[in-house]
């Protein structure tokens, strides 16, 4: 076999990188191609963060091959069309990918791999690349996939892992293949200010300092607001720069309560990869439905601008929201309490949430925002649907002396230690000098009453 193509989604990295190393094993020459899919911008699923962390990956993908000898061919339009186009003008047998779990992911799969066998081809599909355990490989006796996190921990825990695959010495690209030029962060609109590069390298580079010096640490800080204590290795993940069996081989080798904390939650996201799965329309429809009749009208909107700006005069929660605005990304534990603050304080429907969310985050991925915003709205796969998270209570526990939120909302930055928390409670002459700093939307026993009406529970 002479020439195979491998079609880079969202694994764009050469340490192990299956796709690659099976084209490279089987063929002569290959051709790393990377499709600017523009029915996914159409979709609205394209936002700036993630197009200005693109460019970077592809760019330092680029990079990467070019050390070797190969380099990265770029096309944009119709996945299936520029595969195949691909494929002809290097008279290639065999294309080379990554499975993926959303909707519109797999039935691009399949369109492609009936129109490569109308031309005598074949596609190939890896899995373990995205994922560290496949979608499928774990089901209960009663159903396709499981429900709930702990039982499908326990199994995911036993499973063996495939080895970690080195990157490739050297990769021979066909001469006569074009390209378009790389996509550039440049002149992209709406840009967070301190959005963090993208790229394989920047992301190993992290990797070998999270694993040096914080990931010893993590059981027991990872929910310090202030002390910024978790990997942020989410954007990398979601781009493919660092492969997740690599992380849970390497977190295992270092051992110990933070390493085991941090491949939980290298699970969670394998969880949730395959609930979605088993049900892609989750990704817009309720999972479990409460039949919640969500608030709309004019004051929803106002209070849905308040959340969204930062402004619901809940300090934590607005702190959150304005580092989601700054940074592209957001504290694990500031995301559920912005998600609890909105869908069931506030009562707004978690699609609004999640929506907004994908318009930001930097790793906005499919699977883990939207089963992440229906576990906190209670109509996803929590187990206790009807819990409530309360932002003052959180805000003590997870940001004792207020550190966190005199970062993030510069009005409050005069109040010293925890009051700074609840400053309707401040006495007249402090809350003069954060006068404008606004009262909450809404009061917490009124926002809980109305919910548990909601939910039948009164």
């Amino acid at each position: 076999m002479n020439v195979s193509v491998v079609l880079f989604t969202s694994d764009l990295r050469l340490h192990d990188q299956p796709p690659l190393r099976a084209a490279l094993d089987g063929s002569r020459e290959v051709v790393p191609l990377f499709v600017v899919d523009r029915a996914v911008a159409a979709a609205g699923f394209t936002a700036p963060n993630r197009l200005a962390f693109l460019a970077d990956c592809l760019r330092d993908l680029d990079t990467g091959l070019r050390e070797r000898g190969g380099r990265l061919v770029v096309r944009s339009g119709d996945v299936v069309e520029e595969v195949c186009r691909v494929a002809c003008e290097a008279d290639a047998d065999e294309v080379h990918m990554a499975a993926d779990v959303s909707a519109y992911a797999r039935l691009r799969e399949a369109r492609l791999r009936r129109a490569l066998e109308g031309e005598g081809r074949r596609l190939h599909v890896h899995d373990t690349v995205t994922t560290a355990v496949p979608p499928g490989a774990l089901t209960p006796a009663s159903s396709d996939h499981y429900a709930v996190f702990t039982p499908y921990f326990r199994q995911w825990s036993r499973q063996p892992l495939r080895d970690a695959l080195g990157a490739p010495r050297t990769v021979r690209v066909p001469d006569p293949i074009g390209s378009e030029d790389l996509p550039s962060r440049r002149g992209l609109p709406g840009l967070s200010q301190g959005l963090t590069p993208g790229g394989e390298a920047a992301g190993r580079r992290r990797l070998t300092a999270w694993l040096r010096d914080g990931v010893t640490a993590y059981e027991d800080r990872h929910d310090d607001l202030a002390g910024d204590a978790t990997s942020r290795l989410s954007p990398h993940l979601h781009f493919g720069t660092l492969s997740p069996v690599e992380l849970v081989h390497r977190a295992r080798r270092k051992g110990g309560g933070g390493a085991d904390a941090f491949v939980r939650q290298l699970a969670w996201r394998d969880f949730h990869r395959q609930v979605l799965a088993a049900r892609p329309d989750a990704a817009d429809s309720d999972y479990r439905t409460k039949r919640d009749r969500w608030r709309s009208g004019r004051a929803a909107q106002e209070d849905i601008e308040a959340w969204r700006e930062g402004r619901t005069g809940y300090p934590v929660v607005d702190a959150a929201m304005r580092q989601l605005m700054h940074e592209g990304w957001m504290h694990n534990r500031g995301r559920l309490l912005t998600a609890s603050l909105l869908t069931k304080t506030l009562y707004i429907d978690w699609r609004v949430g999640a929506r907004h969310f994908l318009e930001l985050l930097v790793d906005g991925d499919l699977a883990n925002n939207q089963l992440n915003w229906q576990w906190v709205a209670g109509t996803g796969t929590d187990t206790r649907p009807n819990r409530v998270l309360n932002p003052v209570a959180q805000a003590r526990r997870h940001d004792p002396d207020g550190a966190y939120v005199r970062r993030w909302v510069p009005e409050l930055a005069g109040i010293e230690g925890p009051a700074v928390h609840e400053p309707w409670k401040l006495s007249a002459s402090e809350r003069a000098a954060c006068a404008s700093y606004p009262d909450p939307v809404v009061d917490l026993s009124e926002g809980l009453a109305r919910f548990r009406r909601a939910r039948g529970r009164e």
